[in-house]
């Protein structure tokens, strides 16, 4: 009776203690908005935005800016932050934090999004009469702003640029990111794409078209566009138009919608219904996408759009024409057995097999019956000459009677299929569902803490009785985790881990041939860089030769890894973070990389080479050593990383080791690669003094083609620096990066430079080993 009356104090105590521990730590916020608080929102100073969290579905909730409605009336979007990772309506909060980050949780469980920003001072969190929300750190300097992240709409005051996109939702009732995207190509021009799951393709402006045909202009870097308050939409390729209101200030707003078609809606005040005063398409099926493979797409002014399935094709989805249709019928390679149904002004954009020109119809079809996979072809002529396309695949398919020609659609001869109309619209109104179930919470504090005691009661008791064999067994299973650590140097990760470690693979912080980079942060509280690998034919062969690799490394100078996923199509890799990221991140940037610190780099990355070359138990080629795959850690200490392209050496037959492929990064690849000579460890020598040389020089090593003539020009252009005769300033200073300052040993950075030109000699055999390059700057102490 004393150890239960004992007890039961000790856990009231405990429980007394926690409001107290509760507000310890959320005193670390400055404020936070509740979805199950309708009250919880954010208002405009003019009253004309609203930001909160918005309700999507069923227990689906996005934080939101909207166009101010009255209470009970359809909402207008103009920004969401989580529109593809929807939050549960019980628990999920916005939070500001007092370093300056805006997070969103999801049910107190997991952080879904954020600004990812940090601040010396408090922030504030203010939403502008534009409708832009905003960090302000005092007064006066944004942190972030929701203009710079636009999701499917622009108002007036926001600009679009390079940076992003306008991306339409998938629906009209789900916000989700769909496959129509608003966005500047390389070439400076505002395009419209339909990027879907299977296919990609422009159709604004028409690809058909020459930019300079429809009036646009590439000539341009600043890449932007902009509506403003008289309704001109404005691009900086050379693109105008006016809504039908111009020269009226009204409320406007600019959107990508759910079928693919850009939009410009305007109103006079906040609770009338919005009218379009400019769209980039009067007739919908223009915008690709729309409907699926082997089927048109037909428009009527009254009835809207509709799908239609290709005679001889049915529906795949009965509910959803816009996935497309499959074939009713097994088509036959003999040309005999297939015939030709003639479908007017029917026209499929993409995919031709070639084009014909001046061509009779029969000969277009004997073309067409050539190829087993042609579907059907394209006969028409434009005024000039007769046109032939056949088509392997049918996608983008427009009945228009603007179309001028007919799609001959190829069916088995003894079939008799016509062209037929479902009853099925193109867009289907589907209610989002959050699959996610939380455990309640009670509202009674009474309750609660009752519970918690009578658990805590049973907990502590059960505790006490097991305890001598609690602590036996736990400290049997550590030693046994160790003994396992120690012998195997990393653990398998699920791929739920690293997805909560990286809050849903939102922060990149790199990427290259062979993954994505996301930063992360471990269960444990440890900051980790995790890759996450492309799925392509020879990933999972590369995925095993990097773990087992670096699971046997262990050196001071090779970045170390923690762990790995491997389940079902994910392969990851978890490695230690580097903060102060790559040597080409630092080079780029122009951060204060001084000599002593580009020496120390130099010199730490030949040891870490060496000892892949010459100490591992299994003698190792990089093969891929360039500034992007240098990290450096906190001091500037450098770890070579990134072993995907490594090869095993055999000491049996150091000068012939097997390669089934080039491997490596142009301009920094050895000449053996490009002669078919035999690939030894000089190949990572070799590139190791194209990156010292980089180094030194400051120039940037960009190769453009395979004739890898920007390394020759670099190495050229030093050896010829050497050579050339000059009393009054040393070779050495005529060649180093004048952006650096500070004081330099003029020997010391004499032997590295000798050193380097002497890891880029074409004749292999005169490479030094890593090794040696080694023993050759230790020999020279460093006088600063």
């Amino acid at each position: 009776m004393a150890f239960q009356t004992s007890s039961s104090l000790l856990i009231i105590l405990f429980v007394s203690a926690l409001p107290s521990l509760c507000l310890s730590s959320s005193s670390n916020n400055l404020f936070s908005l509740s979805v199950e608080n309708p009250e919880h929102v954010i208002k405009s100073r003019n009253g004309n935005f609203t930001a909160g969290f918005y309700d999507a579905g069923e227990n689906a909730f996005a934080f939101s800016i909207w166009f101010t409605e009255p209470r009970g009336q359809n909402l207008s979007f103009i920004w969401m932050a989580n529109r593809d990772v929807l939050v549960n309506g019980k628990g999920s909060t916005l939070t500001l934090r007092s370093n300056g980050n805006l997070v969103l949780n999801d049910a107190g469980q997991v952080d879904v999004w954020s600004t990812n920003t940090t601040s010396l001072k408090p922030p504030q969190l203010i939403l502008k009469d534009d409708g832009n929300l905003i960090l302000l750190e005092d007064s006066n300097h944004v942190v972030w702003q929701s203009f710079d992240f636009p999701t499917d709409t622009l108002v007036p005051g926001q600009r679009l640029t390079r940076h992003a996109s306008l991306v339409s939702s998938k629906s009209q009732t789900d916000p989700s990111s769909g496959f129509h995207k608003l966005f500047f190509d390389n070439d400076n021009v505002l395009r419209l794409v339909y990027d879907g799951p299977e296919l990609s393709s422009i159709y604004w402006p028409p690809p058909w078209f020459q930019p300079w045909q429809v009036g646009r202009s590439t000539f341009n870097a600043s890449r932007f566009v902009f509506l403003n308050l008289d309704g001109e939409f404005i691009s900086s390729d050379n693109f105008t138009s006016e809504t039908s209101d111009y020269g009226l200030v009204l409320q406007r707003r600019l959107t990508i919608d759910s079928d693919g078609n850009v939009r410009v809606y305007s109103r006079r005040h906040w609770g009338e219904k919005w009218d379009v005063s400019w769209q980039a398409f009067s007739a919908g099926c223009n915008v690709h996408g729309v409907c699926g493979e082997n089927s048109f797409c037909k428009y009527e002014p009254y009835t809207g759009r509709t799908c239609l399935c290709l005679p001889g094709y049915k529906l795949k989805d009965e509910s959803d024409s816009s996935v497309g249709c499959q074939p009713e019928f097994n088509l036959s390679c003999n040309p005999e057995d297939s015939g030709f149904l003639h479908i007017p002004n029917g026209d499929f954009y993409g995919y031709d097999q070639g084009t014909y020109l001046n061509v009779t119809f029969d000969e277009c079809k004997k073309e067409c019956l050539k190829l087993c996979n042609c579907k059907g072809f394209q006969y028409s002529h434009d005024g000039y000459q007769f046109k032939c396309y056949p088509k392997t695949l049918l996608v983008n398919g427009n009945l228009s009677p603007a179309f001028v020609g007919g799609f001959h659609v190829r069916l088995p001869n003894s079939s008799s299929f016509s062209l037929q109309e479902p009853d099925i619209k193109c867009e289907i109104v589907k209610a989002i569902k959050l699959e996610r179930v939380y455990v309640s919470r009670h509202d009674s504090v009474f309750v609660k803490v009752l519970l918690w005691v009578v658990l805590a009661i049973g907990v502590f008791e059960f505790a006490c009785i097991f305890l001598f064999w609690c602590l036996t067994w736990k400290k049997s299973s550590k030693q046994q985790t160790y003994d396992h650590l120690t012998g195997t140097g990393f653990r398998k990760y699920s791929y739920s881990e690293l997805k909560e470690a990286t809050r849903g693979f939102r922060e990149e912080i790199g990427r290259g041939a062979g993954g994505i980079v996301y930063k992360g942060v471990l269960k444990d509280g440890r900051v980790a860089a995790i890759k996450r690998l492309n799925e392509a034919n020879q990933i999972e062969s590369e995925f095993l030769a990097e773990v087992n690799l670096i699971g046997r490394l262990n050196h001071m100078n090779l970045i170390d890894m923690w762990g790995y996923c491997a389940e079902g199509k994910y392969r990851m890799l978890v490695y230690e973070y580097m903060e102060n990221g790559s040597l080409a991140e630092n080079l780029e940037s122009n951060k204060s990389l001084d000599w002593r610190k580009r020496y120390e780099i130099a010199l730490g990355t030949a040891r870490g080479l060496a000892y892949l070359h010459e100490e591992c138990l299994e003698w190792v080629l990089h093969c891929d050593i360039k500034p992007q795959n240098i990290l450096l850690d906190s001091d500037y200490k450098p770890k070579v990383a990134d072993f995907g392209l490594s090869k095993l050496q055999n000491r049996n037959d150091l000068n012939n080791p097997s390669f089934s492929r080039i491997r490596g990064t142009r301009g920094y690849m050895a000449p053996e690669w490009v002669f078919n000579l035999p690939i030894t460890s000089k190949v990572d020598v070799y590139s190791y003094g194209i990156v010292v040389l980089e180094m030194i020089t400051g120039k940037s090593l960009r190769v453009d083609g395979p004739d890898h003539s920007h390394q020759g020009r670099l190495v050229t252009w030093v050896r010829e620096k050497r050579n050339e005769g000059d009393g009054m300033v040393s070779w050495v200073e005529r060649i180093m990066d004048p952006t650096v300052e500070g004081s330099f040993d003029m020997k010391t950075m004499e032997v590295l430079v000798t050193v380097a030109l002497q890891c880029v000699v074409e004749d292999r055999d005169a490479r030094p080993s890593m090794s040696r390059i080694v023993e050759m700057f230790q020999s020279h102490e460093i006088e600063y």
